[in-house]
């Protein structure tokens, strides 16, 4: 009896940004490259996308305002593999990993979470998770740190999540993306607005 790969397939989600022009043009541009790259991954089966948001760059002041999505999808490759992927996907449209942290850009992808999969383990995410505001953009993990430790303080990564996996449940926090959503401060959706239906 054949096996459908799928059974085994776990759910991806990963935010989409980009704030600077590349060779695919202008940012929203840039998603759309970059979604069609991932989902001709041979591994990769879509179940949503979110629309296109309009947000403030972030930090406050640190560039152009920013395009942001999110996608799930069904994945049978390992978590580190699809990382690299997406880091390929960027590079393909000149992304360069080095320099400073949070800086204008052509295209970011962060994988936030991929099932309810905890790496490399509680302790680590749970201290990356727990980085003080003012050391965060001073470190980057040198390993991939599953769910993704900032995800649950951004509006731009959860109102976008939230069209598309409201359910899906933080393994450290316990909170839905639609929890999360809701327990954001006062502000942290200004200047957000849906850039596409």
């Amino acid at each position: 009896m054949s096996r459908n790969p799928i059974q085994k397939a776990n759910l991806a989600l990963v935010a989409l940004g980009a704030n600077l022009p590349s060779s695919a043009g202008i940012p929203a541009e840039n998603l759309r490259f970059a979604l069609e790259k991932i989902l001709q991954l041979p591994q990769v089966v879509p179940v949503a996308v979110s629309r296109f948001w309009t947000t403030p760059a972030y930090p406050a002041g640190s560039g152009p305002d920013y395009v942001n999505a999110a996608a799930a999808f069904l994945c049978t490759m390992p978590p580190d593999a699809l990382l690299a992927e997406l880091h390929a996907i960027e590079a393909g449209l000149g992304r360069s990993r080095e320099g400073a942290r949070w800086q204008a850009r052509g295209l970011d992808l962060d994988l936030l979470a991929y099932d309810g999969l905890v790496l490399p383990d509680a302790s680590v995410q749970d201290r990356w998770r727990g980085l003080p505001p003012e050391e965060q953009p001073l470190h980057a993990p040198e390993q991939l740190v599953l769910p993704h430790p900032r995800m649950q303080d951004r509006g731009f990564v959860l109102a976008p999540l939230a069209e598309i996996a409201p359910g899906w449940v933080h393994p450290r926090l316990g909170r839905s993306v639609a929890q999360m959503l809701a327990a954001l401060p006062a502000g942290a959706l200004q200047g957000m607005r849906p850039a596409s239906a």
